[in-house]
């Protein structure tokens, strides 16, 4: 298949591109973006050695591309012992996430190296994978090319597009589906996302659909010790978790807080956001809403007295602990707003947890799985800040809760497949054990 043009002229500014990446790199190590003392793996120079034997590298952008694989990798060291597994990540976040977590034996963190020919070169010469398994859409093309020219079987997982990837991908189809092409096998996470794909250009013999990888994780990790300090704080109080959030929503969902207080007055509000950065802004409107003696901050260590109304849980890799202190999580990044439409969060984790699920009503990212919720009954949608008051008001009674985590837990059932699809698919590319 021919390289298009513009695949072309990546690889050729790619070239080039070394004294921007530095730049950028420390630019972001000055804002704490980067991490210092591993700034050389972003060049292809391993901080670590390849132990001998078969090797898998699967890559994951950032937390959540990186937790979705990490179920995978425990099946995949079972089944093959023998086998390293390489995880690279881009992002800071990825990596702090996975610290907290221990990693298997047999599994080895790397940050992805920046797409230049030294770093790749460097990073290819040194882990040599005999499989390649990328999550999501990461697609760099000149470390796929690189892995491709080595012979390596290549996998794309748990991928999906989103209205926003699809409008910018249906500017260059040619080569999208060109840098599809290089996989063997490329696993979907819906059939939306299936024709998407296919009207992308991605060949339609490697496509097919095995359903959202995360469904079929393990639930997501906690510290014991943490979570009964905190119900010890808690006590017996209500309360309800705002999940992923974005900033431009949280003013909604600061209103459907203050009509629960209305109706419940004691009860408590936890809500992560998103992003870290955006914790100051989530701070600023909660000070707004209900002043400086009822707002608390987990970066801060402040503590949840009777008198705290909203715990800002700005942390990283510590979504596991909200969703088992909740009783009911709204999963975030659905609820309407008049100037964008936001795609909604994987509803997984907090289905994995019995965690009762509240959305909005924008979750085209995730439609499908949505609508198997709603078909078994496992989720409530909501219109508005004053519905989702009544919502997570009605949901501290366990009687209203018991139905809806009845239907998630049926359709969590039925959620294995994407993860025996990768697993078998990944374990056929690997060679024979010696």
């Amino acid at each position: 298949m021919r390289k298009p043009a513009l695949i072309s002229l990546y690889m050729a500014l790619s070239r080039v591109s070394p004294p921007l990446w530095s730049l950028v790199l420390h630019a972001r190590a000055r804002r704490g973006k980067e991490d210092r003392a591993r700034l050389a793996e972003k060049w292809g120079h391993a901080s670590q050695p390849r132990p001998n034997g078969p090797l898998i590298w699967m890559h994951g952008v950032s937390v959540g591309e990186s937790v979705a694989l990490l179920t995978l990798i425990a099946r995949l060291r079972a089944e093959r012992p023998d086998t390293t597994i390489l995880l690279t990540t881009i992002t800071q976040a990825s990596a702090q996430a996975l610290s907290k977590r221990a990693l298997p034996d047999g599994v080895i963190h790397q940050y992805m190296p920046v797409d230049t020919p030294a770093a790749v070169r460097r990073f290819m010469a040194h882990w040599r994978p005999d499989v390649t398994a990328i999550a999501e859409a990461d697609l760099w093309p000149r470390i796929l090319l690189a892995a491709k020219a080595r012979g390596c079987p290549m996998l794309l997982l748990n991928t999906h597009v989103t209205p926003r990837r699809y409008r910018r991908r249906r500017r260059a189809p040619a080569a999208n589906g060109w840098l599809m092409n290089l996989f063997d096998e490329i696993h979907v996470q819906d059939s939306q996302s299936y024709e998407l794909f296919r009207d992308l250009g991605a060949p339609m013999d490697k496509l097919q659909v095995t359903g959202v990888l995360k469904a079929a994780s393990d639930p997501l990790p906690d510290d014991l010790t943490e979570r009964e300090k905190l119900l010890a704080a808690m006590g017996a109080r209500p309360r309800w978790l705002a999940a992923s959030t974005r900033a431009v929503e949280e003013d909604q969902l600061f209103d459907a807080h203050a009509l629960a207080c209305e109706r419940v007055p004691e009860i408590l509000m936890i809500i992560a956001p998103r992003q870290m950065r955006d914790a100051d802004k989530t701070e600023a409107l909660a000070l707004e809403r209900f002043g400086r003696k009822r707002v608390a901050r987990r970066s801060r260590g402040d503590a949840i007295t009777p008198d705290i109304s909203v715990y800002i849980a700005d942390s990283i890799g510590e979504m596991g602990l909200w969703y088992r202190l909740a009783p009911v999580a709204y999963t975030g990044q659905s609820l309407p707003l008049p100037d964008r439409i936001l795609g909604g969060k994987n509803p997984f984790e907090a289905v994995a947890l019995d965690c009762m699920i509240v959305h909005g009503p924008t979750v085209a990212n995730f439609r499908e799985a949505y609508d198997r919720l709603h078909a078994e009954g496992g989720a409530l949608e909501v219109a508005n800040a004053a519905e989702m008051a009544q919502a997570v008001c009605n949901a501290q009674s366990p009687e209203f809760r018991a139905p809806f985590i009845a239907g998630a837990n049926r359709v969590q059932h039925q959620n294995m497949m994407p993860l025996d699809k990768a697993l078998s698919a990944t374990l056929a590319m690997l060679p024979a054990p010696s």
